[in-house]
């Protein structure tokens, strides 16, 4: 079951209650964050572009709710960092968990979610495009817009709508 607190704001949480595991999707500091995988140039410039375009983020970032490594949304966090802004919107999640999967995106390789896990808390990347992570129910169409991301308004300006 998914809800939002009637009186919570954007800034509150938006919690989905699946097997038992609390998620939540709330903003965080971006400094917080920690990546595990390098940027293709190519990619940024592009995500960057679609960012200042639709004026809003789309999909929130995927992280470990423990150790805030980035999971999923790598040029998303640098396109937000290059361009100045403060905060991300994120989807907080159990790693640990047995229902979030890890692969290789190029057949052959092999990527173990203790090598993610050790690439985000030493800063030692590995190469872009090298994890790709499976997350059942992740939330789309987030569409948080670019100027909340400045700086942290108070809260009930902006709510979160139902995720698909």
């Amino acid at each position: 079951m998914r809800s939002l607190p009637e009186t919570g704001g954007f800034f509150g949480y938006w919690r989905t209650h699946e097997e038992g595991e609390g998620m939540t999707i709330t903003l965080v500091p971006i400094n917080a964050l920690r990546q595990h995988e390098q940027i293709l140039n190519e990619n940024l410039m592009r995500v960057q572009r679609d960012l200042v375009r639709d004026g809003m983020v789309k999909d929130p970032i995927i992280v470990d709710q423990r150790t805030m490594v980035i999971l999923d949304g790598h040029h998303r966090y640098n396109a937000l960092k290059r361009m100045g802004y403060k905060y991300v919107p994120v989807y907080l999640v159990d790693y640990s968990s047995d229902h979030i999967a890890v692969t290789a995106w190029r057949t052959g390789e092999h990527v173990t979610k203790a090598e993610v896990m050790r690439a985000g808390l030493t800063g030692n990347l590995m190469p872009a495009k090298t994890s790709r992570h499976v997350v059942p129910d992740r939330p789309h169409g987030v569409n948080v817009p670019l100027v909340v991301l400045k700086e942290k308004p108070h809260d009930d300006k902006f709510h979160l709508g139902p995720h698909r």
